[in-house]
């Protein structure tokens, strides 16, 4: 009998019986999945290893890993990952976490050990991620401590390749939670810290190009209009609700920048732009708006909303004195937009090309001049 010949409740259980075996597959494809990549990654690392120790202890000249390559490619012809420039990889991979003082040992330890000199906190998040992923990180950081931050934040946030990519280019880790804020005095202590590593500062939109002049209206439109970078930016968790979100407090109407729901923090968070240095009397205006929101907005189960002002300037010690007294949690930082000229100045200043082509008329001056000294 065919699920179509059934009565209809007999169907539905199908349905659902169908549904659940689907899933468990799914689930049971996705652990094949993980565990493969966590062997493959022990893998390189254990290559990455055993050639590190090789160049120290053999005289192998040169050409050691161009020749180990080969021989791989031979004997493993249906599998890649043997090039010279990944095997090259596998040992910056070793070398990047492993203990330099312990490279000897942690050598002779892998057969028994997978992870044998990683710092035992970060093994489990290493094997966790694609290699491609790993590339990127033990070529573009400087220290664990920043590996470590982009291993957790790739895991946490299902980040593609290009999207890992993207954070590293913009020092993510160098900015995520910089904003100056008064969640200390003003959160509880668990939801202060998280609060706290929300935010960044500087907040980096270089995926708008905006030409001078413009104000507030001009970057609101623009972050909406390219919202899924936005949000990007602003980091997992943020929800947008809307732009220029109204508010009736008596008989006056107001308009929010930009209001978002944070699904970890379980509170609205109010996003006021500024296209301007920091001045003290904007923490006033936003603090009035948190307030407004905590009334008429939030619910029961809701944490205290947050307030975020985003500035193109700011002076700390000004920003700090500004939050010291204010009983609402809020944060301010700067963001960073890329400019053009307006098209009537786009005439008068010159061209790359032309500048290019005033440097080439000087090289020959200069370098007679360069010969003499």
């Amino acid at each position: 009998m065919s699920p179509s010949d059934m009565e209809l409740p007999q169907r539905a259980a199908y349905r659902d019986w169908l549904a659940s075996v689907k899933s468990r597959i799914h689930a049971a494809r996705m652990k094949v999945a993980l565990a493969a990549n966590s062997e493959l990654i022990a893998l390189y690392y254990e290559l990455g290893a055993q050639i590190s120790e090789r160049e120290s202890t053999a005289q192998w000249g040169s050409g050691f890993i161009d020749a180990f390559s080969k021989d791989l490619k031979a004997s493993f012809p249906d599998m890649g990952g043997f090039s010279a420039k990944n095997l090259r990889y596998c040992r910056a991979f070793f070398r990047f976490y492993c203990d330099p003082a312990i490279w000897q040992q942690a050598v002779a330890k892998l057969a028994f050990e997978p992870w044998a000199g990683v710092d035992a906190e970060l093994a489990p998040r290493i094997a966790l991620i694609p290699w491609g992923h790993h590339i990127q990180i033990f070529s573009k950081c400087s220290d664990l401590a920043e590996a470590g931050f982009y291993l957790a934040q790739a895991i946490e946030q299902g980040w593609s390749r290009d999207v890992l990519a993207l954070q590293l280019k913009s020092r993510l880790y160098d900015r995520s939670g910089k904003a100056v804020t008064n969640f200390n005095r003003t959160l509880p202590a668990p939801q202060s810290d998280l609060a706290q590593q929300t935010l960044k500062d500087p907040y980096t939109f270089d995926f708008m190009t905006m030409t001078t002049p413009y104000n507030e209206r001009d970057v609101e439109r623009q972050l909406t209009q390219h919202i899924t970078q936005f949000l990007l930016e602003l980091g997992k968790g943020f929800a947008f609700i809307g732009r220029q979100y109204p508010l009736v407090v008596g008989d006056t109407d107001y308009y929010i920048d930009l209001l978002f729901y944070h699904v970890t923090l379980k509170c609205y968070v109010v996003v006021e732009l500024k296209n301007r240095k920091f001045i003290p009397e904007y923490t006033g205006k936003l603090n009035f708006y948190l307030s407004a929101v905590d009334s008429m907005l939030k619910r029961e189960d809701d944490q205290p909303t947050i307030g975020l002002l985003l500035c193109r300037d700011k002076n700390n010690i000004e920003v700090e004195f500004a939050l010291r007294d204010m009983n609402k949690p809020m944060g301010v930082s700067e963001y960073i937009l890329m400019e053009t000229l307006p098209d009537n100045l786009k005439g008068v200043l010159p061209t790359v090309e032309e500048i290019e082509q005033d440097l080439q008329q000087l090289e020959p001056q200069e370098t007679q001049e360069d010969s003499d000294d």
